[in-house]
């Protein structure tokens, strides 16, 4: 199911470790002694490292102290301060063996210190083990963001999802859609088919939306009971409505029964489309109320519908 492929996947990845340091011999033998595992990438400043992590998500840093403009110090308290990179481990590799030195790393951050020379056997466990423990964290923090029932994201990721793609969006001025769907009359279905019948109808439903997002960037969650919402980025009014109507038609195709709803013999859904373009909408919740609203509209209209508002 969703949890099992999402664990495969993160277990056949590769880790991204970002070397920093402005020692071109030191970032080669680093490279060599990690390239084997990882996928590793050499940033000569901390200027530079500050560019890459804007654009790529790092398993592991390994970061020198003593550099031109801004040190290994001064570039750690600029990543632990950023929500986006305060979780990125860091391990410095510094030719400093004072103790002061290696006091002052770990208590602004740093997961551990390995003084130069270096031995690369050292290194790679070393390495090995600080993403060992991230590895842990990551699946940890999954499993928080995870619905128990229906296993696909759950409320509180939706909301972290939303607000990220947003801001994107904001600040791009690219468009980004929002859907949010309703199991129609589904109080009737459980007071006819029981409590259970009701878990195993969710469980269906939600696979079946999970199923039709092709894209990696589509997105959808559990938004709470019988709701459930997707996050479109770059998929415009037309798109999204597309999309919706693909969601809806699947769900009927379950053909899961239903005899006491009012519109079907069948569960069917209904959705309410918004669309932010030219990053004009004034937050994220905003784009929310709108597809709301348009859910509402939905079922006024008749259920198992789409209606972008």
């Amino acid at each position: 199911m969703y949890l099992l492929e999402v664990w495969r996947r993160w277990m056949s990845k590769k880790a991204k470790v970002l070397v920093v340091d402005d020692d071109p011999l030191n970032r080669l033998v680093l490279e060599k002694t990690l390239c084997e595992e990882h996928d590793v990438f050499l940033a000569k400043s901390a200027e530079e490292a500050l560019a890459f992590v804007r654009t790529t998500q790092f398993d592991l840093i390994l970061l020198d102290i003593v550099m031109p403009v801004m040190n290994g110090f001064e570039l750690i308290v600029k990543l632990k301060e950023n929500p986006i990179t305060q979780a990125i481990p860091v391990i410095f590799i510094s030719a400093n063996q004072e103790h002061a030195d290696e006091s002052r790393g770990l208590e602004l951050g740093a997961m551990d210190y390995i003084t130069k020379p270096f031995s690369a056997s050292i290194v790679r466990v070393r390495v090995r083990n600080q993403l060992l423990i991230k590895q842990k964290n990551d699946l940890l923090e999954m499993l928080a963001s995870i619905d128990g029932l229906t296993e696909i994201p759950n409320r509180r990721y939706l909301d972290e999802n939303l607000s990220r793609e947003w801001r994107r969006s904001k600040r791009g001025g690219s468009v980004l859609s929002v859907l949010l769907m309703d199991i129609d009359y589904f109080k009737r279905y459980n007071d006819t088919y029981g409590h259970r019948a009701g878990d195993e109808c969710l469980k269906k439903v939600a696979q079946s939306l999970l199923a039709q997002c092709k894209r990696g960037s589509d997105f959808i969650a559990r938004y709470g009971g019988e709701e459930f919402a997707a996050i479109l980025p770059d998929v415009s009014k037309e798109e999204a409505i597309a999309f919706a109507n693909k969601l809806r038609s699947a769900v009927n195709k379950l053909n899961i029964e239903h005899k006491t709803s009012l519109n079907a013999q069948c569960i069917t859904i209904s959705i309410g489309v918004a669309t932010m373009e030219d990053g004009r909408s004034t937050s994220e919740h905003s784009l929310l109320e709108e597809a709301d609203l348009g859910l509402y509209e939905a079922k006024e209209a008749g259920r198992n519908r789409v209606v972008a508002h």
